[in-house]
């Protein structure tokens, strides 16, 4: 079973969070938001107070679609992004917002903008090692913000996300291509990116142009969420 809550009047907005952290990530934002939306915020399989889960992506969607309002704006941050992808195939939605994230997370000959996935496997294999370490070097690429470094921190230690769902979200991250179905929606789509982001490099903004997608680079790392200037 997954925690979700939702707060708030309006039209009805899901906030998606991203790997080894929890929906409190999203808490700023809602306090922003409340007075215009209804907002239900869910802690990912094994993530904060939800249970673990079997499977892989499409395992985890459907969990996820059991706790979905009708007709949601769907807002998916990095990991949360990829997941909302998906969801869009299987549900109708309203909207989509994805930020930080992209249909496919690792580099290849024809997908430049993404993560070498060399590196990214050895920060997985690190992550099996000591998880501690390997959460502190995923937060550390978040941002150089000090205090948003500490708040990030104190979300993961106050609901820790388990072992078995944190190799399940690498693995999401390393192998999902959903590039063709996202070519293929036909739901309002927007992008919000961070020109500082060493996960999600910004120049995807030029492949989302093409693709006719409304598109706003933030100055900012993975977290555009929390800078000043992000706007729903």
């Amino acid at each position: 079973m997954l925690y979700s809550s939702t707060i708030g009047i309006g039209p009805d907005l899901v906030l998606l969070h991203g790997w080894g952290f929890n929906s409190e990530l999203f808490n700023d934002l809602i306090d922003r938001y409340k007075n215009q939306y209804r907002i239900t915020m869910i802690d990912l399989p094994g993530h904060g107070r939800s249970d673990d889960v079997n499977g892989g992506l499409d395992e985890w969607c459907d969990e996820i679609i059991k706790n979905l309002p009708d007709n949601p704006i769907l807002l998916g941050w990095s990991l949360g992004g990829l997941l909302a992808i998906n969801i869009a195939t299987k549900i109708k939605i309203s909207k989509l917002i994805l930020v930080a994230s992209t249909p496919k997370f690792v580099q290849s000959e024809d997908w430049p903008y993404g993560i070498d996935e060399n590196n990214f496997r050895q920060f997985s294999d690190a992550l099996q090692l000591n998880l501690s370490k390997g959460l502190k070097r995923f937060v550390s690429l978040q941002t150089q913000d000090k205090a948003q470094l500490k708040a990030l921190n104190q979300s993961i230690d106050k609901f820790p996300a388990s072992t078995k769902a944190l190799n399940q979200g690498l693995e999401i991250l390393l192998t999902t291509d959903l590039l063709d179905e996202f070519n293929q929606s036909k739901i309002p789509t927007e992008v919000i990116l961070g020109n500082h982001d060493t996960l999600v490099p910004y120049r995807i903004s030029n492949w989302y142009d093409k693709a006719k997608i409304k598109t706003q680079v933030l100055n900012t790392g993975h977290l555009p969420f929390l800078h000043k200037d992000f706007m729903l």
